[in-house]
């Protein structure tokens, strides 16, 4: 089988220029509506990687007031993110008790609720976080969250920008700077626009305090799907090119308004927008990439740039809870099972993929 590969064509189904309709991903409470009929005809959906179940497990008690998810690629980073939300909301728990991690048998990512807020790890890479984003936009569906709203927060590399400035998607190409994101489903490829919510886009730059000590700024991310020749590196076990030509191709991405490279941002992206969930992705840049490849600063200075994109989305969160009344909130997410031997059956099921 034959398929073209470049930027207008496809083998198969194509959905690069497709428009979601509202009724396709939302149902008119605004909770979310899968674009997959086959999980109403499921007995139990098991959320292997997140050791949930809907059988098992009574996801609109534990979930149906999520409001916000927010992911980064890291268990203790996430963890870190939920203990900062909860001082930045008041968000106050059971004396004697601490945040559990909900996801504690699943052993790939980990998970923690703040009132109306999800912190969750998703992994280095698309495939990573491709798997996730499958399991919690099911969550939501099963949760009847209402117009859920996506964040990932996390780092990456700088093009021509300083070390701890924070970037704002605007758009995410791949490392041919397609603006979609490619899958071959059933010997088949199929394209996926890589597509950012802009009125959240808006929302986060203006929630930038010129007081910052760092710049904030919007423009196009590069999704690379390898962290060393995939973004040019010079430090891979491997390399094939020399130095004037990773520069020449740094130079290149910034001309095409390329601010930053991760390695998230299109799958993020593109299921997110195939699913009708808002979603924005803001990193913090640890170096100029035209400066070099290995990260040179201190940890001390690391730990703090990594809170950067914490402080914005903590700022939109706070604003948004407090327009909506609700600030200070009670709870620690714990677990509400429906039936103790399907609970049991989970975990053993999301511990036999390894």
């Amino acid at each position: 089988m034959q398929c073209s590969t470049g930027n207008s064509q496809s083998c198969g189904n194509s959905n690069s220029e497709e428009n979601i309709k509202d009724d396709e991903v939302r149902y008119p409470d605004g909770s979310v509506k899968l674009r997959n009929p086959n999980i109403e005809l499921m007995d139990q959906d098991i959320l292997y990687h997140l050791a949930l179940g809907s059988g098992s497990h009574d996801l609109v008690e534990m979930f149906g007031d999520v409001k916000f998810v927010c992911m980064g690629g890291t268990p203790k980073r996430m963890e870190n993110f939920a203990h900062f939300m909860m001082k930045e909301i008041g968000h106050k728990l059971p004396t004697g008790t601490q945040l559990m991690d909900i996801c504690q048998y699943s052993y790939r990512y980990s998970m923690y609720k703040v009132g109306p807020i999800l912190s969750v790890s998703h992994g280095m890479g698309g495939p990573s976080i491709g798997i996730l984003l499958h399991e919690i936009i099911k969550l939501m569906y099963h949760a009847k969250c209402k117009d859920p709203i996506f964040f990932r927060i996390g780092t990456c590399g700088g093009i021509g920008l300083d070390g701890g400035t924070v970037v704002i998607s605007e758009d995410a190409v791949d490392g041919m700077l397609n603006r979609y994101y490619q899958v071959p489903i059933l010997g088949r490829i199929v394209k996926r626009p890589t597509r950012f919510d802009k009125k959240l886009i808006k929302e986060l730059k203006a929630l930038a305090d010129p007081e910052d000590p760092y710049d904030t700024v919007t423009g196009t991310t590069m999704c690379a799907d390898d962290f060393y020749e995939g973004q040019g590196r010079l430090d891979g076990a491997f390399c094939d090119y020399t130095e004037t030509e990773k520069m020449q191709f740094l130079e290149s991405l910034s001309a095409n308004g390329v601010r930053n490279i991760e390695m998230e941002a299109t799958v993020f992206s593109a299921l997110t927008n195939q699913a009708g969930i808002k979603a924005a992705d803001i990193c913090v840049t640890l170096l100029d990439r035209l400066k070099g490849d290995q990260v040179m600063a201190p940890k001390e200075v690391l730990n703090e740039w990594q809170v950067r994109p914490q402080i914005l989305v903590g700022r939109y969160i706070k604003r948004y809870l407090q327009m909506k009344g609700r600030i200070s909130l009670d709870g620690h997410g714990s677990i509400a099972v429906k039936s103790p031997r399907r609970f049991k059956l989970v975990q053993q099921e999301s511990q036999t993929f390894d």
